[in-house]
């Protein structure tokens, strides 16, 4: 970590910090744009953990005495400080119970962080090529450092459930191949000289996945046999404010994810109504997967998504948002397959040469219907995920380093999505039933998640009014049912979104979570404003505050 002893206040601490984090994994430094980093990979053995540990530490240690000084309790030092304080503490809480030791996911494991790195690597010129070969090189040791944590893990007693166990084996299948893996088709079109020293790293680096992948099959698979998918308590309650800021009430947002159930199926019987009469909110769901509007063809749909977000941008510039230029550019892209099934966003870089991305998987699928589409890519893209995070990327001088990128909290920055979505509904761009009940649709996903999520984890009992199997406690099993009974998706996303929350304890809730924080800071500030309250300059205050936790979002919402 860079020296900032002597003088430094907790935003020159944040700052070090994420100097001294890129270091450590030059993934997180690609993300940035750190040029640098991309061709290194991080050590995720145990010993990688460890320093990642003294490094929070020793920032903790430098944050004691920084805000002790003289300027550190003005409000932007004050905020940077505390989200600085609660993003190592609980990060050490999560590293200090081993959680490190039985990371095992279809969404989120060092794995996936090795392959999709390499989706936002240049390769515009023989010097990024360069940097491709160095990080192919780097894949073997960095998969064999994950696999040593996984067996300290089982020596130790700390074992990935077996769902998402069978699920990552699965997706190391595919990204693996059966003549070439996912690492020799990205290497491909590589240009000469380079070309053949790239195609023989992308062998090693498929060698290095299918060892990962005999060794998950054959070793860990059967060690976890047995094993709880579900966390309990202990667990879930450190997840749960690793991913959320706070420490929630988890039985008050159970109840409110039943709430928001009902109030949801009401308003999508409603809608169901008006596109097939009599029909229940999925049966009217159902009709639209096979009679509803659909974009055919995965070049098609890509270019409907980057169509849909540059409609939102230029409606909603200087209406209800002021952007700068270069926030307004976003690209639509699809993803690469053998992932989980949810559609995802990545930010700019800090120098804005690499745009925001939204991410779709198709999983194989040709055909897509409208319904399922639109207010996800509210969500994901426009004014969701990207106005957020590309506005943080544009004010970071403002803020700090930290806190525009590194510092996020999941609960914040998705909670601001949900917002969006919702935000779109209140200005009237759902104007037609079908995508109304697609967005109730997503809606109604996301207060399910807050009920199975907890539910399931903490083996809580079923409400007596419940239309589904009242008064049983919860099992992943009863979660599946209930999720597939209540969502207009597939089986297979169904499938992956179950095998997310048991992998991802508590993240899953923040959506519905954060949604009702910035609903509350922006009705706070509405009263505390009158007629005065300007929705524009409010959206803009809000968006460039950086990251917030749950413990400060509304209180700092309402008074902007």
């Amino acid at each position: 970590m860079s020296d900032t002893s002597g003088s430094a206040l907790p935003r020159q601490v944040a700052d070090a910090y994420v100097d001294a984090l890129i270091e450590l994994d030059p993934i997180t430094g690609t993300y940035l744009g750190v040029k640098e980093s991309n061709g290194r990979l991080p050590d995720f053995s145990p010993a990688g953990a460890d320093a990642q540990a003294r490094l929070d530490r020793a920032t903790l240690a430098e944050l004691d005495e920084a805000e002790r000084r003289e300027g550190a309790d003005s409000d932007a030092e004050r905020l940077c400080g505390r989200l600085l304080r609660e993003r190592l503490t609980a990060a050490l809480a999560v590293y200090e119970a081993d959680e490190h030791l039985c990371t095992v996911s279809n969404l989120h494991s060092p794995a996936h962080s090795v392959r999709e790195v390499f989706t936002l690597m240049p390769t515009a010129s023989d010097e990024d090529w360069e940097a491709v070969l160095s990080r192919l090189g780097a894949v073997p040791a960095a998969l064999e450092g994950y696999r040593a944590s996984l067996g300290l893990g089982l020596e130790r007693g700390l074992k990935g459930g077996p769902r998402p166990t069978a699920t990552f084996v699965e997706q190391l299948t595919e990204w693996a191949g059966e003549k070439s893996g996912w690492f020799d088709e990205f290497v491909a079109e590589a240009p000469e000289p380079r070309a053949e020293e790239l195609a023989a790293a992308a062998r090693a680096a498929t060698a290095a996945v299918r060892d990962l992948r005999d060794w998950m099959r054959d070793v860990y698979a059967p060690a976890v046999a047995g094993a709880p998918d579900t966390v309990g308590a202990e667990r879930y309650a450190r997840w749960s404010r690793y991913f959320n800021g706070t420490d929630l009430d988890l039985d008050e947002a159970y109840a409110y994810g039943w709430s928001e159930y009902h109030r949801l199926r009401a308003e999508m019987e409603t809608e169901a109504a008006k596109i097939v009469p009599g029909a229940t909110p999925w049966e009217a769901l159902a009709h639209l997967d096979e009679h509803g509007k659909h974009i055919e063809g995965v070049d098609a749909v890509q270019k409907w998504l980057q169509e849909l977000m540059d409609e939102a941008i230029g409606a909603l510039d200087g209406t209800h948002f002021e952007l700068a230029p270069r926030v307004r550019k976003v690209e639509a892209m699809i993803a690469p397959a053998g992932g989980a099934a949810a559609p995802y966003y990545t930010p700019p870089s800090e120098d804005f040469s690499r745009p925001g991305r939204t991410w779709l998987p198709t999983m194989g699928e040709t055909r897509f219907p409208v319904y399922d589409l639109v207010s996800t890519w509210y969500h994901e893209g426009v004014p969701g995920h990207h106005l957020q995070l590309a506005q943080w990327t544009h004010v970071a001088s403002r803020l700090s380093r930290y806190q525009a990128t590194v510092g996020m909290v999941s609960a914040n920055a998705e909670g601001w999505a949900l917002y969006a979505e919702r935000l779109m509904d209140e200005l009237g761009f759902l104007p037609d039933p079908e995508r109304r009940l697609g967005y109730l649709d997503a809606q109604m996903m996301r207060a399910c998640r807050v009920i199975v999520d907890i539910g399931m984890h903490l083996e809580l009992e079923i409400p007596a009014g419940s239309p589904f199997h009242p008064g049983e406690r919860w099992t992943p099993a009863l979660a599946q049912e209930f999720f597939g009974m209540h969502s207009g998706r597939p089986a297979d996303f169904v499938e992956s979104e179950l095998v997310r929350y048991l992998s991802m304890p508590g993240q899953a809730i923040g959506y519905k979570l954060g949604e009702r924080a910035w609903l509350l800071g922006r009705e706070k500030a509405r009263e505390r404003h009158g007629d005065d309250f300007d929705l524009k300059a409010w959206h803009m205050a809000a968006l460039s505050q950086g990251s917030l936790g749950l413990d400060d979002l509304v209180d700092v919402l309402s008074k902007l």
